[in-house]
């Protein structure tokens, strides 16, 4: 397997990653505008976009946001409220993998930013039913979380007749340089498709199961026609500020309390709090697939940050990749599935470029990064670091005295600030 000589991704990187003749990976090359373009400017040209959908009536929404207890919400409405003067609708789609700490970021985040919030929880048994088929066609335990996070905004943007919606980063951009942060690239459906929902839409679930339409209306992206009627745009800010996520998490929770977690497969503690099995059992899954896991999109990202070195984040990939979950139990009992039949439906999914069988039919990693450290690139493609430190610090300065081993279904709108 081929990885990159600066960061630690692999060829086999589902967003389709590229490399040039020094050996580093389109994401990184892409990666390099973030200290070269003027964000300044771009700054100014994002006011400018937005300018025009302010409404002259403050009783009406300018724009929607789509929020978490998690992730870069906090930065996000922070930026759309304080930096851009607008009025937006946060729109939430309710995940059910929630934990107790991601409630009481959603909830702090609404009443603090002073925002209304409208979201949407399916009844559980439904998410059951397409959650069992979408491991069974996808290996993913976590398509409906995707689906309903992509477009449920869409969905309230036609509804309430608002055409802005405002996303944080782009994935193909952040990751693999699938766009140049100047091509300003917009939200479509047919990314979504390809890429977020891994080419199965919810109009391809009800042809290729026995899921009835009401089981999978609410994941259907709105037709052309009805965005075109409202003029339905999605940008990303990532294309005008110079997104560095742990570098906002701290600005968050310094200044609003956001708070963060230990994560189990990841040195991150600041991105996925909210949820009991992004960086457990879903990350696992994601390893038992490609052979890499979010430390290594983690590795990445501050590697060309220039606050880890590639020796640093491999080390990191070799500590967190083999961990095993323990949020495992948990999503069997709940979906009504064996942890024996959920591992067959993945072994399905194993990526044949790095995963092999050996002699005794055990699955195998044919290769890693923890292999390439000395790789001859490397040295000529290293970046110097401009900071010492890469710590990420556990924060929980509310605390709460509920159990955090189960999910909280539905949490309080509003907390006294």
């Amino acid at each position: 397997m081929k990885y990159c000589a600066r960061c630690v991704y692999p060829a086999n990187h589902p967003l389709n990653i590229t490399f040039d003749d020094d050996g580093v990976c389109s994401g990184c090359r892409v990666h390099e505008e973030k200290d070269s373009l003027p964000w300044a400017e771009r700054l100014e040209k994002l006011k400018k976009t937005v300018k025009a959908y302010k409404s002259s009536s403050r009783n009406t929404h300018d724009c929607i946001v789509p929020v978490s207890g998690a992730r870069d919400s906090y930065f996000i409405v922070h930026v759309v409220k304080n930096v851009l003067g607008l009025h937006p609708l946060l729109v939430t789609y309710n995940k059910q993998y929630n934990t107790r700490r991601g409630i009481r970021n959603l909830a702090y985040l609404q009443s603090l930013l002073g925002c209304d919030i409208h979201s949407e929880t399916l009844s559980p048994a439904k998410v059951k039913r397409i959650t069992r088929e979408t491991i069974r066609l996808r290996g993913s335990i976590y398509w409906h979380c995707l689906a309903g996070q992509t477009v449920f905004p869409v969905q309230a943007a036609v509804r309430f007749k608002i055409p802005l919606i405002i996303w944080g980063a782009h994935q193909g951009n952040d990751q693999v340089g699938m766009f140049s942060h100047v091509d300003e690239v917009e939200m479509t459906r047919k990314y979504r498709k390809e890429h977020d929902l891994m080419g199965l839409e919810a109009e391809d679930l009800a042809c290729e199961t026995d899921l009835p339409w009401s089981d999978l209306e609410p994941f259907a992206y709105p037709h052309d026609r009805e965005l075109a009627a409202v003029g339905v745009r999605g940008i990303y800010l990532n294309n005008y500020i110079r997104w560095d996520s742990k570098a906002q998490h701290e600005k968050m929770i310094d200044m609003y309390g956001y708070e963060t977690a230990p994560l189990q497969r990841t040195f991150d503690t600041y991105n996925d709090v909210d949820c009991f099995h992004y960086t457990g059992l879903h990350d696992y899954i994601k390893f038992l697939k490609w052979g890499y896991g979010k430390v290594t999109d983690h590795a990445c990202r501050e590697i060309r940050l220039r606050r880890m070195t590639r020796e640093e984040g491999i080390a990191l990939v070799q500590k967190y990749q083999d961990v095993v979950p323990r949020d495992t139990r948990l999503f069997t009992d709940w979906v009504g599935m064996s942890e024996s039949e959920l591992l067959r439906h993945i072994d399905n999914f194993r990526n044949p470029e790095i995963w092999g069988r050996d002699e005794k039919g055990h699955w195998q990693l044919e290769d890693s990064v923890i292999n390439h450290v000395d790789d001859k690139e490397v040295e000529a493609a290293r970046l110097l670091l401009k900071e010492n430190r890469c710590d990420f610090i556990p924060d929980s300065s509310r605390t709460d005295k509920e159990p955090e081993d189960r999910y909280i279904l539905i949490g309080r709108g509003w907390v006294d600030k």
